[in-house]
């Protein structure tokens, strides 16, 4: 376990001024960086991404979240390749509430065939995460076809049609990587839905060198605002009728962390070990990890946690009776025993 840091009861924050405007693409507000003008794509909003091939906004927008996901976990570009290239056979890089049988999303996922809840698949980052997951389980999976790695994961009735979308994904995959950095993709692309950002403070951003994974595990953790606590909930579908699939503390970070590729232990008092120590208020940066007691805890074993996602925010799920809600770092910070950097 890591060293845990008492903090003193004052502690004067540094104070920023969020200047910059939210770019919108799609639906909802996009967590943005103050230099999002250098990472505009190379195949723009309207544009002939391939012959006969023109992308909206959201589609430009999924196929930026598709990237991000694989780029943050490491995957080679061909990875992002094959799963772009899926995504526009399936639904032509569109969040499909409808399909075959009882197929659904970006990839045209079935709950039946286990791969998620409808919630979870219609989510673009958990799709492209479950289509990840099998995909680098196929044996010997980058020296194969395009259309043949996708078809090893999809199992689609079509197995040459994917083919058809290599083109595509290539020129869309190779102008993400140009980007200025990895994260200019990730902050443009992930997409807070509406209900959420009417949450969040005018013009928030997050700066334009945050992680990838950070990135990601803010966009999981907003997602859960509105969502009721239950103590032992894993948060694995927090807007589901099932309590048990709720979110309470720990596992709403764990699983936000899940979302950008860092695994965390279950419970608060392993994930206080987890990472480098933080010292002071104003060293904080987004994604960082913020320990109090809470009502079961000590300073030594911490029993609450929540993250810290900029603009002197917090985002946890606080309690019984209470929903996953936005908080004031200023009221935590007399309660403080531990912050923590994961990346």
């Amino acid at each position: 376990m890591g060293r845990v840091l008492r903090l003193p009861l004052l502690v004067v924050l540094a104070a920023g001024v969020l200047t910059a405007a939210v770019m919108l693409i799609a639906v909802g507000a996009g967590l943005t960086g103050p230099t999002a003008g250098a990472c505009a794509p190379a195949v723009p909003v309207g544009s002939a991404a391939a012959s006969g091939v023109s992308l909206g906004a959201g589609q430009l927008a999924n196929a930026r979240i598709i990237y991000a996901v694989g780029a943050g976990r490491g995957l080679p570009l061909r990875a992002e390749v094959v799963a772009i290239a899926t995504a526009m056979q399936e639904s032509g890089l569109r969040d499909l509430p409808y399909g075959s049988a009882d197929s659904l999303g970006l990839f045209q996922q079935r709950p039946s065939q286990g791969w998620g809840t409808v919630a979870q698949i219609m989510d673009p980052v958990t799709a492209a995460r479950a289509f990840y997951d099998r995909l680098i389980q196929v044996r010997g999976w980058q020296a194969l076809p395009v259309t043949a790695a996708a078809q090893a994961v999809q199992r689609s009735g079509f197995p040459g049609a994917y083919a058809q979308w290599q083109p595509v994904a290539t020129r869309l995959a190779a102008s993400f990587a140009d980007t200025a950095s990895t994260s200019c993709a990730v902050l443009d692309a992930n997409i807070v839905p509406a209900a959420v950002s009417a949450a969040l403070p005018p013009h928030y951003q997050l700066p334009a060198a945050t992680a990838v994974t950070v990135a990601l595990a803010i966009r999981f953790a907003l997602a859960q605002l509105g969502t009721s606590y239950q103590s032992g909930g894993s948060c694995t579908d927090a807007r589901s009728a099932d309590p048990a699939l709720h979110c309470d503390s720990s596992s709403l970070v764990q699983q936000a962390y899940r979302a950008g590729g860092i695994p965390l232990p279950r419970t608060t008092d392993a994930q206080v070990g987890v990472g480098v120590p933080v010292y002071a208020l104003s060293a904080l940066s987004p994604g960082d990890l913020v320990f109090t007691a809470g009502a079961d805890g000590t300073s030594g074993h911490p029993g609450h946690v929540g993250m810290y996602i900029g603009a002197g925010l917090i985002v946890q799920a606080p309690q019984a009776g209470e929903d996953v809600q936005l908080s004031p770092l200023s009221s935590w910070a007399s309660q403080i025993v531990a912050m923590r950097r994961l990346a």
